[in-house]
């Protein structure tokens, strides 16, 4: 579990708190996405889960362990994988192989344990055939999948994830996205910080933060669904979502809490059966009315 209570951060003491009292539960398990206007404070919060920043006031606990204990931070660091927007502030090897064995190279393992780690982190990832390859070969998507793999050669508990899909092309995106699910499945708990609505919306929770305080938390069908709150906090909301709420604006009868087009459809459909029931039934009672 990582769990804040009444989390205020600073950067500096004169300046107001980035972070406002923030008090937050993610569960085991849980795939949680945290969205809200750029300087709201997400990143600055995520870097609070693995101790890359500590809190001004307040405290951060994962699982047992306080992120103020230093004699934690290496437990902490080695539970709370952290991937950030551009994976090359976190390439350090000179081959995709070494890179990946850098982490469980510090925890003292045995050889052939780190070697079982990091071709398991390889495969899982998709990169098993690029092994010996120099990471400033892989494209920037491989590159994010590389930094992944280090994370996955820790065995941690919980993936944070700070925008790792902004710069990618839409193919490697959905790869990308395809790999977090995969090991959602495993019970790896992910927190992922997007812009991406469409993201967002695959999460089983999510957090929408503005001015150093969460204003929102919930599952995707209650948060994302809600178009004027979003737009009061200029989000753009999901754009399937956003389609079914025109229409209702419409006097359409759809659902506006509905992410995908496949699902836009059967709701299309259902409504369209619907006014042909409906039809029907008008014909019928004509029909009788006359007879």
């Amino acid at each position: 579990m990582i769990k804040t209570e009444a989390l205020v951060y600073s950067y500096e003491r004169q300046q107001p708190p980035v972070l406002n009292a923030i008090n937050l539960c993610i569960k085991e398990g849980e795939y949680v996405a945290i969205i809200g206007p750029n300087g709201c404070g997400k990143t600055t919060l995520v870097r609070h889960f693995n101790a890359l920043l500590l809190p001004t006031a307040g405290e951060v606990w994962i699982d047992e362990l306080n992120t103020r204990d230093s004699r934690s931070v290496v437990e902490i660091r080695r539970r709370v994988g952290m991937i950030f927007q551009n994976p090359d502030n976190q390439i350090v090897g000179m081959t995709v192989e070494e890179d990946t064995s850098f982490g469980p190279g510090n925890l003292g393992l045995p050889s052939s344990e780190i070697r079982r780690r990091v071709d398991e982190a390889l495969a899982t990832v998709g990169l098993e055939e690029y092994a010996t390859w120099p990471p400033h070969h892989l494209s920037g998507g491989q590159k994010q999948l590389l930094a992944l793999a280090g994370v996955l050669a820790m065995r941690p508990k919980y993936i944070v994830l700070d925008e790792p899909t902004s710069f990618l092309d839409p193919i490697t995106r959905e790869h990308v996205l395809a790999v977090l699910k995969q090991l959602h499945r495993k019970g790896i708990t992910i927190v992922q910080v997007t812009h991406n609505m469409e993201e967002a919306a695959v999460a089983d929770r999510v957090i929408i933060m503005n001015q150093g305080m969460l204003v929102a938390d919930g599952p995707p069908s209650e948060v994302l669904s809600d178009i004027p709150r979003l737009r009061m906090l200029g989000l753009a909301p999901p754009r399937i979502t956003e389609l079914m709420y025109r229409l209702q604006r419409m006097g359409v009868d759809v659902r506006t809490n509905v992410f995908t087009v496949a699902d836009a459809a059967a709701e299309i459909m259902a409504l369209i059966d619907r006014l042909r029931k409906q039809a029907g039934a008008l014909h019928g009672w004509e029909a009788h009315r006359h007879v």
